[in-house]
Formats: C-alpha cells, structure tokens, sequence
C-alpha cells in the first residue's frame, strides 16, 4: 500500500439501515471519488441531488450527533461513517444518502468498516494532506475541556465523567492506524441512559433507537443483554466520535488530544476555533521523496 497518497474505494457499496432520530430507513451508498475531493455527502432523494461538503464550516448541529448543512440542504449522524473513512484513512468518497439523516447501523463504526474494507481501497497517486499542529491550543466549557499539542503523529486519551454509578469515570488512551482503529475503537457504540429515553422521544429524537444500535444504561447495569463490547466501551466511543469530527477539518489531523468530557458540541467549537487560529498549525503535503521530519506517515492498513 502506498501510504503517502490520497485514497478512495475500488467501487461502489451501499447498505440500508434506519436513522437513530428519525426512525425512518435510509437508504447508503459510497463511491470513489476524484483527488482532492474530500468528503462530499449526495442527498438522492432531493431534486437536483444537492451536495453537502463534509467540513466543519458546515456544521450546524451538536445535539447528539453532527449535522451538516450547505445551501440549506442538511444531512445528519454523520460521524460514524466519517470515523470509519478517517481510521480507513480513506481521503476522498461521494455518499449518497435518500433522507436527512445516515442509518445508525449498530451504533458503532464497525458495519460501515466492514463495507469499505469489502469493496477495497486504491491509492489515487496524489500526495495526501494533513493538518499539523504547531502550537498548542486549548478550548475549555465549565469543568469540559480538549487540548491539542504538537506531535508527530495521531493520539487521543479521553477521560469521561457522569453522575451515575457505572459511569462515574472512564478514559482511554488511544494511538492511531488502521489496525489499532478498527481493534480498539470501530466497534464502540453510542450509548444513552434509560431514564433519558422518554424525554428525547418527547422531542422527536432517538426514534430509531433501540437495543440493537446502542447501549442503555439505567443507574446501575448495561440493560443490553449481550453485555457490552469492551469494559471501557464509553470512553472508546467518545474517541470514535472525535475521531469522525476531526475529518471536518478536511484533512487528517496530526496532533496529540487529550480530551475531558467532551462532547460533538465542543468538538465543533475546538475545530472552528483551530480553523481561524491559522498560527496553530500548518497543511503539510506527504511527498514521497519529502517528508516533513515533524510527521510520520499513518500507518495504513
């Protein structure tokens, strides 16, 4: 595999699903797109099938997932699948979606890996970009918080707190490839509270919940017969979101995260601040025969 170039997928995939909030079946599909065309999300089911860059001046939406919209056409619960093209490091792809928002799948990135990793990856020849950070920063909201320093490649340790005897404190330290991505952090789920669950429905979200695409808790055990899927199955999710988040800067991200309570709420308003922030970092082209000494190439597998 050629680890310095840009990627995309060898062919079309699609699956369908239902939206967590809507409720309603969703009909996916992924396709290879050009060089240098980032994420671009295809709402089929709109006349003249507007398109939505993936991008963080973009992001309308916080609560509970991420929202996108451009030209006042919007798509939801995008980061999982961003999640799973960014631990792919896959760098370009057009997904056609016929609804608002993207089916929830399992609640984890795992099913949306398993259709990329099916249908493959080719390198495109194109040098990839990512974003380095050169000077650390910091966005903090009441007792949340997310920093970023400099570092030479991908790491992410986050720390989790909750008024709840099962979740009272979690964390985990996370290094990214590809191998280590889909080990330790694809198979997460979302994860809700039972006493929350009648409040969103009164809200109009969470409609397309269910047992079988998150995690429930009530103040003292898992409700999901099954168990869960890693001890620490909380905190890892909290990574798989960031994770997906970070692909709205358009680029990988090279940095050093540690992040405390944090949420798609202030993962938003650290990459908006990062964005204007221009001093921060720099966009470093991976060239085969140049490489910057201040990254190393991800490992991809």
């Amino acid at each position: 595999m050629i680890f310095w170039a840009q990627r995309t997928l060898r062919d079309a995939i699609g699956c369908t699903g239902i939206g967590l909030h809507s409720g309603h079946k969703v009909h996916l599909k992924i396709k290879p797109a050009l060089p240098n065309s980032g994420i671009v999300f295809v709402r089929t089911d709109l006349p003249k099938r507007p398109q939505i860059k993936a991008h963080i001046q973009n992001v309308t939406g916080s609560n509970l997932a991420t929202t996108l919209e451009q030209n006042g056409v919007s798509i939801g619960t995008v980061e999982h699948l961003l999640a799973a093209l960014g631990g792919l490091g896959i760098d370009n792809a057009l997904v056609e979606v016929d609804g608002p928002e993207l089916p929830i799948m399992d609640g984890s990135a795992a099913p949306f890996l398993f259709l990329l990793k099916s249908v493959g990856f080719k390198a495109q020849f194109e040098p990839k970009k990512v974003v380095v950070i050169e000077k650390s920063l910091r966005i903090k909201e009441d007792d949340k918080w997310i920093y970023l320093t400099p570092a030479s490649t991908l790491s992410i340790t986050f720390t989790i707190a909750f008024n709840n005897p099962l979740l009272k404190r979690q964390n985990y330290a996370f290094k990214f490839s590809t191998k280590s991505f889909e080990k330790e952090i694809s198979r997460a789920r979302t994860f809700g509270f039972l006493k929350d669950v009648e409040q969103l429905w009164a809200k109009g979200l969470a409609l397309g919940g269910s047992l079988d695409n998150a995690v429930v808790i009530d103040d003292f055990r898992v409700v999901n017969q099954e168990g869960l899927r890693y001890k620490d199955e909380f905190a890892r999710h909290k990574i798989l979101d960031l994770i997906g988040d970070l692909m709205l800067l358009g680029y990988p991200l090279v940095a050093k995260i540690k992040a405390y309570k944090a949420g798609h709420a202030l993962n938003h308003k650290l990459m908006k601040k990062l964005w204007v922030q221009k001093r921060c970092w720099k966009i470093v082209t991976l060239e085969p025969k140049k490489i910057d000494g201040r990254v190393r190439i991800p490992s991809l597998g």
